[in-house]
């Protein structure tokens, strides 16, 4: 063939044949548009929307988009959506097949697209004959999501809230024998405050004291006494002075963990912001039918050309054998 086409002009053998040509180019685009048409082939129609996480803490080396992106693509979402909106009816697949399963899953991947673009925001798209059908399946994936971002928060800061809870009650309880503790001073000892009294002492001692009475009228007995307590028991009642001055801090710290989980688990968040929102299309994105004709049109004119090539080499090998 090579051989041939060094010997005839390619433009010589197309208008040599230009009439069985137009009629294949002709035959090949009437074939194309019949058989793309919504007889042969169902149009279906695109809903997207583009949205950007919000609210999500990232797991290990994850970014917030990677993981919206693994639950979008989790499987109970996509069963939900097929429950939701009866796909196995809606796709006429037999819920008794053998293999009823996984080509319900080839045929949602084959309509739903969720990927992550160069901007970070994920776009979701869903193809289906019916454009309602279509935007309604974006916006039930994007609220399953939510909710189930929502579940695992809420799930979380339960936990949050049960082990703050079980410390906050622990500290009470520490709170409480300390303070019990304390009082036992004032009540055995008549230690309330080391450093006031120890002042009351030295006055008492050194019989000064800020007041218009007499010295006289100085309990003596009772300041050896409480000056007694105070160099046994001081020192003591100090250290537990401060460690309730810390359990006190501790509890506080705890408390506002508590009441923060609690608010979460109680808060309504939103976990995805919507760049575009889905809408019902107008008109079909499946299939193009230009596209399909310009293809069968361009593959019936190679084919065509390669025919009529084998045709006149076997003509030209005939009229050689006969000379």
């Amino acid at each position: 063939m090579d051989k041939y086409f060094e010997n005839v002009s390619l433009v010589t053998l197309v208008w040599k044949w230009k009439w069985h040509l137009l009629a294949t180019i002709i035959g090949a685009a009437i074939l194309a548009a019949i058989f793309s048409g919504p007889y042969f082939i169902t149009p279906k129609y695109k809903s997207r929307a583009v949205i950007y996480p919000s609210n999500i803490a990232p797991y290990s080396e994850e970014s917030e988009t990677e993981q919206l992106l693994q639950w979008l693509h989790s499987r109970d979402i996509k069963d939900s959506v097929i429950q939701r909106f009866n796909l196995a009816e809606h796709y006429e697949i037999d819920t008794g097949y053998k293999h009823y399963y996984s080509t319900m899953l080839w045929e949602y991947d084959q309509n739903v697209s969720i990927s992550k673009t160069q901007y970070e925001s994920i776009e979701i798209k869903v193809l289906d004959k019916d454009p309602k059908k279509a935007k309604d399946m974006v916006d039930e994936i994007i609220d399953l999501v939510n909710n189930k971002i929502q579940r695992m928060h809420r799930d979380k800061y339960r936990e949050v809230v049960k082990i703050s809870r079980r410390m906050l009650i622990r500290k009470e309880k520490e709170l409480d024998s300390i303070k019990e503790k304390m009082r036992s001073f004032g009540i055995e000892h008549g230690i309330y405050d080391v450093e006031g009294q120890s002042k009351e002492v030295t006055e008492g001692f050194l019989k000064t004291v800020d007041s218009d009475a007499a010295p006289n009228y100085i309990n003596e007995k009772g300041v050896r006494q409480l000056n007694e307590a105070l160099k046994s028991r001081g020192g003591e009642f100090l250290m537990h002075k401060a460690y309730l001055s810390h359990l006190m801090g501790r509890y506080n710290e705890l408390k506002t963990e508590y009441e923060e989980a609690l608010r979460n688990v109680k808060k309504e968040f939103t976990f995805t912001n919507a760049v575009t929102t889905p809408y019902v299309s107008d008109k079909k994105d499946y299939p193009t039918r230009w596209l399909i004709v310009f293809y069968a049109v361009a593959a019936a004119l190679f084919l065509a050309v390669v025919v009529i090539a084998i045709l006149e080499k076997q003509n030209k090998l005939k009229a050689r054998d006969q000379n």
